[in-house]
């Protein structure tokens, strides 16, 4: 922004114009803001005056800098009257330099006044865009103020997104999630870029929803790994909160398992998934400066890209803890009933082994073509334990204890599978997916055993062990899905004085045993 400011004595005309932005050679462009005026500035100002610059723009978020400003000034009035010339001498040179100070104050108040009116309209928009995301309880403070100091990512103008979608247009739309739709687009720059832009409800304005607005900028704006969703840049004004991811062709997995619209995934497809979905997960867990929980590992939240690899994406429920610490203590329980660790609903606690179960669910999932819990449940067993609803994770640990594992896969492959990886992966689910946490493999350990052709495959026992519920923390929120999920899972009673204990041996194979 640049100004110029004059004032002509003789005529008492006060001009001001200011242009908006410069050209590549540094000169003001020919957008421009002019307004004139006749001023006395003689008789509006005192003798005596103090010379300053100040502006302000009130509450909006500034940004600019004064790079520079000079200020000029001349008294040079016409030759006067012959009778005038002895009037202004008897005046003497102390009323004129007053008059030449007054002058100069006045140019640089109005010189401030005008910056300060220019650049409170220029950031209005920005007083709109700033909302109150300081009211996080977790005081995690402002992301808004981290990423603008992280490579990669960046902000983009609203009108910039609304063109790109062509005003979120129905046709873009991809998908719909908690808290809000996921859009097709098309950048300005870098030119027709495909980009997937996740809008949040605009009439959602819970404390939740800008929660999970906060953490995926957060968090995936800090890492970068080959299997997660890469996150280009963020929006947020006009009651919008807008994030702008990479564009995944083939949509989310659970399209594909379970979609009608879906491709075919064939046993190659998804070991691949597979063995991507545990990569993206040990860069999380024990390969970043901080252990990334996720807390919502689910098939639609792994996106495909062209060549169907697969990349975790949809960090709004993640948080950052120590490696040390391990544990995130939840003030609401969230998440998805059928892939969500019952014991999070227990403890109030999320935790990596929290986010190994859901891994564990998802391969079962992948392997079986089937949903981890319905209401169309056909095996007998099933319908007689858990009233109708199907189980996966019960059912396939029931055909693993009749020896009968392999009979889970599922019949679209029509037996063109390779048998050992099918156990190899349908095992090391059920182990991921063991009711006791303890008894669970860190995500390691299970990528070990599913990258090994040769390394024993862990027992089990051949009956799914009964988990044991309490009474979810005082104070702990419940949606009412996940109250559903509690109570209607199996339950039964311990002797108060029961311990767990796990113990691994060299062959990385956990056993559990229970005393009183």
């Amino acid at each position: 922004l640049t100004a110029d400011i004059n004032y002509d004595n003789v005529s008492s005309i006060l001009s001001v114009t200011v242009w908006l932005g410069d050209d590549n050679e540094g000169k003001p462009r020919n957008r421009s803001y002019n307004l004139r005026s006749k001023v006395d500035l003689k008789s509006a100002l005192p003798e005596q005056v103090s010379v300053g610059f100040s502006a302000s723009t009130s509450n909006a978020i500034e940004l600019h800098q004064l790079h520079s400003w000079s200020f000029i000034s001349s008294l040079e009035p016409p030759p006067p009257p012959a009778a005038a010339i002895s009037s202004l001498s008897r005046l003497g040179p102390g009323v004129i330099a007053g008059a030449a100070a007054g002058a100069s104050v006045s140019l640089v108040l109005i010189f401030a006044a005008i910056v300060a009116l220019v650049v409170r309209r220029h950031h209005q928009q920005k007083m709109v865009e700033t909302d109150e995301y300081h009211t996080d309880s977790e005081g995690e403070g402002d992301p808004m103020m981290e990423i603008e100091m992280v490579k990669g990512p960046r902000r983009f103008p609203y009108h910039e997104l609304v063109e790109a979608t062509r005003n979120f247009a129905a046709e873009e739309k991809l998908g719909q999630g908690g808290f809000g739709a996921v859009y097709r687009g098309y950048l300005r720059e870098p030119a027709g870029l495909p980009v997937a832009i996740k809008r949040f409800s605009k009439h959602d304005s819970s404390l939740q929803g800008k929660r999970e607005y906060k953490s995926e900028i957060k968090v995936i704006s800090r890492l970068r790994h080959r299997n997660l969703v890469q996150l280009l840049g963020w929006s947020h004004g006009r009651e919008e909160l807008l994030l702008v991811y990479e564009l995944m062709p083939n949509r989310s997995l659970d399209i594909h398992l379970h979609g009608k619209q879906g491709t075919f995934l064939t046993w190659p497809m998804r070991m691949k998934i597979v063995m991507e979905l545990g990569s993206a997960l040990l860069y999380l867990h024990e390969e970043w400066e901080q252990c990334v929980l996720h807390r919502d590992i689910k098939p639609s939240n792994m996106m495909l890209d062209e060549s169907f690899g697969a990349k975790l994406g949809d960090f709004g429920l993640a948080r950052l803890v120590d490696h040390a610490a391990g544990t995130q203590t939840m003030t609401a329980v969230s998440g998805t009933p059928g892939y969500l660790d019952p014991q999070c609903v227990v403890t109030g606690r999320a935790s990596a082994e929290s986010d190994v179960y859901s891994f564990g669910v998802v391969l079962l999932e992948v392997v079986c073509g089937r949903k981890p819990m319905s209401f169309t449940a056909t095996d007998q067993d099933q319908q007689q334990k858990n009233g109708g609803v199907f189980r996966l994770v019960e059912w396939v640990w029931g055909l693993y204890g009749r020896g009968a594992i392999l009979e889970s896969a599922d019949k679209l492959l029509n037996g063109d599978l390779d048998a050992a990886e099918v156990e190899r992966v349908l095992v090391v689910g059920l182990w991921c997916a063991h009711p006791d946490p303890s008894a669970r493999p860190t995500i390691r350990e299970a990528m070990a055993k599913l990258h090994s052709k040769v390394d024993k495959l862990p027992v089990l026992p051949s009956k799914m062990p009964v988990p044991t519920y309490a009474q979810p923390p005082f104070g702990l929120d419940m949606d009412d899905g996940l109250s559903t999920l509690l109570t209607s899972s199996t339950s039964t009673s311990v002797p108060p004085h029961t311990t767990c204990t796990t113990t691994s041996s060299s062959d990385g194979r956990g056993s559990t045993s229970t005393t009183s």
